[in-house]
């Protein structure tokens, strides 16, 4: 029961905030109050920082009871917009008072961002009951948007007095009527009954999600912890499953179902005040100024030479596996990506590339899909024998009698690389779930009565090995298994087979026994010489955001010609030699491009990309010398190198062009 020192005290408490509010946020409640409609809920958005600086005892005791002070924040906005109206001349006819005014907080850039006031999922304690919590997590389900009863007026029969009862979220979703009468008289009423107010209830719009801490925060072993989060007016549908949050709430507890025999327990859930969605920030991770200027100044160092600068790059990819060139050229095209086109039809051709690994035991695929997960900003590795077709795309789950959708690694993926190893133990009905995921970059849902369409814009990284030996003259189909319709969404297939070279053996071993022996110095100064993940990964982000190449005339030209070369000469992979093979072309050359710190498509790019399609056929159309993918290796000179392969292709080409 409160008293009359309470109710000053509580007057007290709004006076401050108000004057906060008209004194920092006088222009957003001036658009408050001239918005249109009346029943809508206006967000209020206010930064913990500045509260800080204005009135520290209020900050600290907001952040202490942020459940006692909200409503009353919440009345000061509501009596801010009085002091506006004073001056109706200024305003206009439309201005009026809006009574769902919501005071969100935003802790950012505050001392609230620090371990204690914003601890991971899995390290939420009851010592964090009660004050204003900041979660990060990734949405892995999203509820249904209901309606609950938020406030009801009853009269007490005895007193007269009328009061307002709210639901309690701990107990239930549905207000219970009072038991007591809370009353200020001079005596203590005793009244026990109580009768509701007709046309009093108030709905508020209600929602819960649940959020999961990211993954690759985990070590390994760690299981990632989810916690369910209430979501109200004006935060209802502001996110889907798969987004990137952080929300800002006020941790309580709900009582789990009471069953007979079964212990009743107090199941954590966040009452968000305010959510912010990161999606848009993954690609816009922070790149300093001066490595900015590195990366300038290295191409300005490379003018002369632009391969050698490029393999310079490629050597960082994957350090600690020899050679392997023509596979880290396809690691780095395949994350760097092509540039989303969309043509008047509004039909989408996809910008990612796809990459599949197919080799013998022991060639280091596994290697190359844990790095690239590395350099991506967002990133889910699976097994396919540990991934049914449910974990990959969506899967309905039943709660609280309540249908929902949980995202798979595509959709938790989305934006980022799903790295799928072991990709032929797959069922062939698993497989077959991620057709639309790889070539549409959406999931089409129709499960338990839900029907809907998830964004997948994700990067497919496979890896599988051969069924039993692999026979070069078989088509690939007939030696992984997999189907022509899937084969020919992965952009680059590279096969790695392990065949008996004694010179490239005796490279490899000398290699690895240097890493172990006497020459290890040597090894750490190759080492200090390579690019670091951390620059490695800035670089790719920095020529994707910045760089939209465009195909020049000549670019055009070779692969064209190329293109119909390939129909022409197709035979065993006829599956792969579909218009689908020629974005892909476009795809490789602008990702080469872009990886050149371009912004066209030049001949060489093109040359480039037909080189790596080259090395991903069985048959190749044009470079007979083309080998093993396994023994590829960085070369000396390799400006003089593709100077001999140029001229080799386009004599070939050039056939195809007097032929037409």
């Amino acid at each position: 029961m409160t008293g009359p020192n309470d109710v000053e005290e509580e007057q007290q408490k709004i006076g401050a905030f108000a004057r906060f509010l008209i004194s920092h946020h006088a222009p957003l409640l001036r658009s408050i109050v001239l918005s249109p409609d009346p029943n809508l809920h206006y967000p209020l958005l206010v930064d913990f920082a500045e509260l800080l600086d204005f009135d520290p005892s209020l900050a600290h005791l907001f952040f202490s009871r942020p459940s006692h002070l909200l409503p009353l924040f919440d009345e000061a906005a509501r009596r801010c917009q009085d002091v506006i109206l004073e001056n109706p001349d200024d305003l206009g006819h439309t201005a009026s008072k809006k009574y769902h005014v919501h005071v969100r907080i935003n802790v950012g850039g505050s001392p609230l961002e620090s371990p204690e006031t914003f601890p991971s999922i899995g390290r939420i304690r009851v010592k964090h009951r009660g004050i204003l919590l900041t979660l990060k997590g990734t949405v892995i389900r999203s509820g249904a948007i209901k309606m609950i009863e938020w406030e009801q007026l009853y009269e007490c029969r005895r007193c007269k007095h009328r009061f307002k009862v709210h639901p309690e979220l701990e107990a239930g979703k549905s207000i219970k009527p009072p038991t007591s009468c809370p009353s200020r008289g001079s005596k203590t009423c005793e009244g026990t009954y109580f009768a509701p107010i007709e046309d009093s209830k108030v709905c508020h719009d209600y929602q819960e999600i649940k959020i999961q801490e990211s993954t690759q925060l985990l070590g390994v072993g760690s299981i990632p912890r989810s916690i369910p989060v209430i979501l109200m007016n004006d935060l209802v549908d502001m996110v889907k499953a798969g987004d990137d949050v952080i929300i800002t709430g006020v941790l309580s507890a709900k009582w789990s179902s009471d069953l007979k025999d079964v212990r009743c327990d107090l199941d954590p859930i966040l009452i968000a005040n305010y959510v912010r969605r990161t999606n848009q920030l993954k690609s816009e991770i922070g790149i300093p100024d001066d490595d900015i200027k590195k990366f300038e100044q290295f191409w300005l160092h490379h003018k002369t030479a632009p391969l050698r600068g490029r393999n310079a790059i490629l050597q960082g990819i994957c350090p600690q596996v020899f050679g392997l060139f023509t596979v880290k050229l396809a690691v780095a095209l395949t994350l760097i990506g092509g540039v989303q086109h969309v043509d008047a039809s509004g039909t989408k051709i996809r910008g990612e590339s796809h990459l599949l690994l197919v080799g013998d035991p022991g060639t280091g695929k596994s290697q190359f899909l844990k790095f690239a997960a590395k350099l991506s900003n967002r990133s889910v590795i699976t097994t396919g024998l540990g991934s049914t077709s449910a974990g990959l795309t969506v899967t309905a789950v039943k709660d609280g009698g309540e249908w929902m959708l949980e995202a798979g690694a595509l959709v938790l993926a989305d934006g980022g690389l799903c790295c799928i190893d072991e990709f032929d133990s797959m069922r062939e009905h698993d497989r077959a779930t991620i057709h639309e995921a790889m070539e549409q970059q959406t999931i089409s849902v129709a499960k338990a009565g839900l029907v809907t369409t998830l964004s997948t814009r994700t990067i497919v990284f496979g890896a599988t090995n051969p069924k039993g030996q692999y026979d070069p003259n078989q088509a690939l189909s007939v030696n992984t298994t997999l189907s022509g319709p899937l084969l020919s969404r992965f952009d680059i297939v590279l096969v790695l087979l392990d065949t008996k070279n004694p010179e490239w053996d005796a490279i490899v071993s000398s290699h690895i026994l240097a890493m172990n022996g006497e020459q290890g110095s040597k090894n750490a100064e190759f080492i200090d010489n390579i690019w670091p993940v951390v620059m490695l990964r800035r670089y790719i982000h920095y020529v994707k955001q910045h760089f939209k190449p465009v195909l020049t005339k000549e670019s055009e030209r070779v692969i064209s010609s190329y293109y119909q070369l390939q129909r022409r000469s197709a035979i065993h992979n006829a599956a792969r030699t579909t218009v689908r093979m020629l974005e892909s072309l476009i795809r490789l050359a602008q990702a080469h491009a872009r990886l050149m710190f371009r912004n066209e498509v030049t001949q060489l790019d093109a040359i480039a990309a037909i080189l790596c399609i080259e090395s991903s056929m069985t048959t190749s159309a044009i470079v007979d010398s083309v080998g093993n993918a396994l023994h590829s290796n960085f070369t000396d000179n390799p400006d003089e190198e593709y100077a001999k392969q140029e001229k080799l292709i386009l004599e070939k080409l050039q056939v195809i062009e007097e032929f037409q």
